[in-house]
């Protein structure tokens, strides 16, 4: 599940909050070993992605750095080419 989170932080353009969400969403699945949590939990649940959410945007804003931004596709690009160097085989 958590090989999904990607580093969100200094990209041009920046982070979306929907990205965070997503993240945080993949963190919570993790932590709670839920993917779909069942009714008595759903609350607990979404108000925990919540949390991870704004508390992750708080971070991301607060962070600062002198490296220049990274290009997405650049960084796609290197994902990509682990994954055929560390599994053999690609999706395209």
């Amino acid at each position: 599940m958590c090989r999904n989170i990607k580093t969100l932080f200094n990209f041009d353009p920046p982070v979306t909050d929907e990205e965070i969400r997503d993240a945080s969403l993949q963190y919570v699945r993790k932590i709670s070993g839920f993917r779909n949590p069942s009714d008595a939990n759903i609350d607990a649940f979404s108000h925990a992605v919540e949390e991870v959410s704004e508390t992750s945007r708080s971070l991301l804003d607060s962070l600062v750095t002198s490296a220049p931004y990274r290009n997405r596709d650049t960084e796609a690009k290197r994902a990509h080419e682990r994954a055929i160097k560390r599994f053999g085989y690609s999706k395209d």
